[in-house]
């Protein structure tokens, strides 16, 4: 018997609560895979469900197939579309003489994620089902049988539900983090990152093939890594390290992925200028959670960008004491990636290489023709396993690389120094679960510096990335005649004049004749210098036995203005021995000034739909004003847009103090973040945590 379908309901706000997408939106259907949901809709005759057909169908995108697993029949009574991996039984809710019908439908634990149609057949002879309406499918960390399973609430809450996060950025001995905002649950961004999904190149060239494959959290989140940067495809961000940011805002502007993601929709798929390593990584993570892959920023100290895949990286000096040439080789004072978890099958049957996956969108190296990298097991990097898929060589190097230090003389010849065995890979830092700390997983990456393990794992991946032996090793064993270090003497402020020493010390019973170049410079953080700051040349005698102490002191007014788009200050010095020839001595050190203090707080009751104030202050450390100073406020679930203030002038001394009202939205842990810049200072940050505590509609009892 067929029957007409009447009114439909797809109990959205129940729904989504279960399915822990109701901060996304209870207005429509989104569910998690390998979790079942209910759907109610009334016939306009009664239903025996034991007897009569109920047959649905949902499918997603262009030319959907069961093969595919991009189309799935099946239904009630049972045996209905049999062998269909989606599920379904009559719910005991169903009021069946009345002829309202609940399904409890259960979709597979490994189905593709995205939109799909839902439509039900009431009777084997229709041609057409009847449409019950859309619904989303996401990745499910609560299943145990999806791939993304994640087995800890806490860490779910963490790396799935969190709105904000933190980034950090800085060098190994400076390191600072910055807040930033996620915000994967505005109501606009899960159709951003399907759209994301659907202009993929792979997707253009075979659409069926790649709605079938968002099966695979391996698969998708390769996809997004190479849709994050724009180098070949229309990707969100395009990256730029030059300083050079005219059309667009400097890297440094962005506090949050919602605002990069809908500028991107808004002017249809055109990448938005301009992004550096932790936007790009930031907003992948915003993506991958927002699809329900655990997700996490992670920072390295000292990350190696290893161009000819021969894990070291080759730095090269002058006398003069700076780099003659450029090595396509770099060592980054800090870069950004982030980790994803699943498991990898298609790597061990054993889930040897489950877990935390390393991957990485921004735009360094091409993989398989393509600018993404990962995701590569990180306890394949640990281990050295080199030869697994996707990447393991190159962030590996990124953690481990050897360093090797030349020096190109007047004639172009050249001499290895020394090679350094420790320094890369420092520090490799990620933001707790449940609250602000910094946690370094180093331990996770690679075995502790200086022990035989370490080097056994260096060496064994050396022999699977086919290197000789003359080019891996090769440590310059010789003890130097002269020790040296720079010393900081006050904690770099931005702002301030900067004091150093560079201490030097012989090991012998020698006096020494000492030409002494030192060599400051304003850094990017990639490792590139962006400008000269100044340099400094003497002679100087050290005594046996005895220090030779060097002053070093820069002015702000000599750094200030060439310090707004770099990230770091490096001094250098290279000593040559005047009475023995060929015998030179090379130290350097990164500082990175401490930014002015900006301060964030809210003000008022911490309560959903209540009236809040942000208060925002900074003083003017400078003996002169500051121009055109301007401060952002943005919060998801706080603020539903960034809110601007902005002042021509800010004294000498005079302090800035701005109130911005806003009415928080969602509910639960927020983040307040604030910056401000002006004609002296770019991208101060400062952020506050906010707890907003749910609306309740209920009236408590009069005592």
């Amino acid at each position: 018997m067929d029957f007409d379908v009447g009114k439909i309901d797809l109990h959205c706000e129940k729904n989504n609560t279960a399915h822990k997408t109701n901060d996304i939106s209870v207005n429509r259907l989104i569910v998690r895979r390998g979790q079942s949901f209910l759907v109610t809709f009334e016939l306009h005759d009664p239903s025996r469900p034991t007897t009569d057909l109920l047959e649905l169908t949902v499918e997603t995108g262009p030319q959907p197939s069961e093969a595919l697993g991009t189309r799935s029949v099946f239904g009630v009574p049972e045996g209905c579309g049999k062998g269909s991996s989606w599920k379904v039984k009559v719910h005991q809710g169903s009021v069946l003489p009345a002829g309202s019908i609940t399904l409890d439908i259960t979709s597979p634990a490994d189905a593709p994620v995205g939109e799909y149609n839902l439509s039900v057949k009431t009777s084997a002879t229709a041609s057409v089902g009847s449409s019950l309406g859309k619904l989303l499918l996401l990745f499910n960390p609560w299943c145990q049988e999806d791939w993304v399973h994640l087995p800890e609430e806490e860490e779910r809450q963490e790396y799935v539900m969190r709105e904000q996060g933190l980034v950090y950025k800085g060098s190994d001995k400076y390191i600072s983090s910055m807040a930033w905002n996620f915000g994967q649950f505005e109501d606009d961004i899960v159709d951003i990152c399907l759209k994301l999904l659907d202009v993929n190149p792979k997707c253009l060239s075979d659409p069926a093939k790649d709605f079938s494959a968002r099966c695979n959290p391996i698969y998708v989140s390769r996809v997004v890594s190479a849709m994050i940067n724009a180098n070949d495809d229309g990707g969100v961000l395009m990256g730029r390290w030059d300083g050079q940011y005219d059309g667009g805002m400097s890297p440094t502007h962005w506090n949050g992925s919602v605002v990069v993601l809908r500028r991107w929709l808004k002017y249809g798929g055109n990448p938005v200028k301009y992004g550096q390593c932790w936007v790009f990584a930031a907003v992948m993570c915003t993506v991958l959670r927002c699809l329900g892959i655990p997700c996490r920023v992670v920072t390295n100290f000292q990350s190696a960008h290893d161009t000819d895949k021969n894990l070291t990286i080759d730095d090269f000096f002058s006398d003069y004491g700076v780099r003659p040439k450029q090595s396509p080789d770099s060592v980054w004072n800090y870069h950004v990636w982030v980790e994803a978890w699943m498991r990898r099958p298609d790597l061990s049957v054993d889930s040897l290489y489950d877990g935390w996956q390393a991957v990485d969108p921004t735009p360094q190296e091409k993989s398989t023709g393509v600018y993404c990298c990962g995701p590569a097991p990180v306890k394949a990097i640990l281990q050295g396993h080199v030869d697994l898929k996707y990447d393991v060589p190159f962030v590996f190097a990124e953690v481990n690389a050897d360093r090797v230090t030349w020096m190109v003389f007047a004639d172009g010849s050249k001499k290895n120094i020394f090679t350094d065995t420790v320094s890369v890979g420092q520090n490799i830092s990620t933001k707790a679960v449940g609250s602000d700390k910094r946690v370094d997983i180093t331990a996770n990456y690679k075995h502790a510096e200086g022990t035989e393990k370490e080097r056994a794992v260096y060496n064994q991946a050396v022999k699977k990335v086919n290197i000789p032996e003359e080019n891996s090793n090769g440590i310059h064993d010789d003890k130097p005649g002269v020790s040296m270090k720079i010393v900081e003497l006050t904690k770099p402020v931005s702002g301030k004049d900067i004091d150093l020493e560079l201490v030097l010390n012989s090991n012998d019973n020698e006096t020494r004749t000492l030409v002494i170049n030192v060599n400051v410079q304003a850094m990017r953080y990639n490792g590139i210098p962006s400008s000269q700051i100044q340099t400094e040349l003497k002679e100087q005698k050290l005594l046996p036995n005895q220090d030779l102490t060097i002053p070093i002191h820069i002015t702000f007014s000599v750094y200030g203005e060439k310090m707004r788009e770099s990230n770091s200050i490096k001094v250098s010095a290279v000593v040559t021995d005047k009475d023995k020839s060929g015998a030179v001595y090379i130290t350097e050190k990164d500082f990175v000034p401490e930014s002015p203090s900006l301060t964030i707080k809210a003000i008022g009751s911490e309560l959903q739909y209540s009236d809040m104030m942000a208060e925002v202050v900074f003083e003017n450390p400078l003996s002169e004003g500051l121009r055109d100073c301007f401060i952002t406020v943005t919060g998801s679930g706080l603020l539903t847009e960034t809110m601007e203030a902005r002042m021509p002038l800010l004294k000498q001394g005079h302090r800035l103090r701005v109130k911005i009202p806003f009415t928080p939205y969602r509910p639960g842990p927020k983040k307040l973040v604030a910056g401000f810049n002006c004609d002296q200072f770019r991208d101060i940050k400062a952020s506050c945590n906010v707890y907003i505590k749910p609306f309740t509609s209920v009236v408590p009892p009069l005592p």
